[in-house]
């Protein structure tokens, strides 16, 4: 069997935070295992987080009207991006999996895999530049080839990161609102547009307030869980089959499955509430048969 890969994205500026710890715990745990371990540290890269037309060598295909999907594909496709975006896609290529770990302290209080804090209910900048500049049409999405059919369905992703709220901050009746409902755009707007098997996310609950006890907890139990990542089930998002792909239909609920799920006591997804009460922990725990 082929050694695996596993891509960590990673998103703090200080080697000792507990965003660091959890990546340096991610490593070791997935290297035990015996794969292969690669770790993008944006900071430390300098990793440019606006995407311009610098993201492309040679002439544009119409400098007077830049277009950065359309002149990104275009330099895909001819081999002539920025060597740190094509290095960056290079490395997604290999990964089976991804990490994105980030810190969302800031976040009033809100992997590949992406490792971050949470800055204003959403991800660091420098992060969001490189979902911008890496997962560029043509190389991680088409229009034909998105969701179901999505160019990276036989790969896994999930997010790891750290709140400055505790988990009772964020419940559908608490001060910062549902954590669902945050996790859709990034969950599916992006890792599962682009193929994805999302993985559940690891959130670290308000590590900044919790006893050294506490976080060692934490750092263990992120460490048993990815001694079995690569078994887990993935989220559950609606099939690209419920829906009637056409101009036309505008990419709409097939009549029959809206009929079908009519007596359903909940909603698809998050997203596709169909107006009745959202799924619980539809983006956070894999559904249960």
């Amino acid at each position: 069997m082929a050694q695996k890969t596993a891509l960590i994205v990673y998103a703090h500026q200080s080697p000792a935070s507990f965003n660091a710890a959890a990546r340096d715990v991610a490593v070791q745990a997935l290297t035990k295992k015996g794969y292969k371990v690669l770790v993008s540290d944006l900071y430390a890269m300098k990793f440019k987080a606006s995407a311009t037309a610098e993201d492309i060598k040679g002439d544009l295909q119409n400098p007077e009207h830049f277009v950065y999907n359309n002149e990104m594909m275009v330099a895909w496709k001819e081999g002539r991006l920025s060597d740190d975006v094509a290095e960056e896609q290079h490395k997604v290529e290999q990964a089976d999996l991804i990490i994105f770990q980030l810190d969302r302290r800031r976040i009033i209080c809100f992997v590949m895999s992406l490792q971050y804090p949470l800055y204003w209910f959403t991800i660091p900048a420098i992060m969001k530049g490189w979902i911008d500049r890496v997962l560029t049409q043509g190389f991680a999405f088409s229009m034909q080839n998105m969701y179901d059919n999505g160019i990276f369905k036989n790969k896994r992703a999930m997010l790891s990161f750290t709140t400055g709220g505790m988990e009772s901050m964020y419940k559908d009746d608490s001060l910062h609102g549902d954590i669902n409902i945050l996790l859709w755009p990034l969950q599916n707007g992006v890792l599962r547009f682009c193929g994805f098997q999302v993985l559940a996310p690891q959130i670290f609950w308000s590590p900044a307030y919790t006893p050294p006890e506490g976080r060692a907890a934490m750092l263990d139990g992120w460490r048993e869980r990815l001694g079995g990542v690569f078994e887990e089930k993935p989220l559950s998002f609606a099939p690209s089959e419920y829906f009637d792909l056409s101009f036309q239909a505008g990419f709409c609920l097939r009549p029959e499955v809206k009929d079908k799920l009519a007596s359903e006591p909940y909603g698809i997804t998050t997203a596709h509430h169909l107006g009745k009460p959202l799924p619980p922990n539809n983006q956070t725990k894999p559904k249960q048969n």
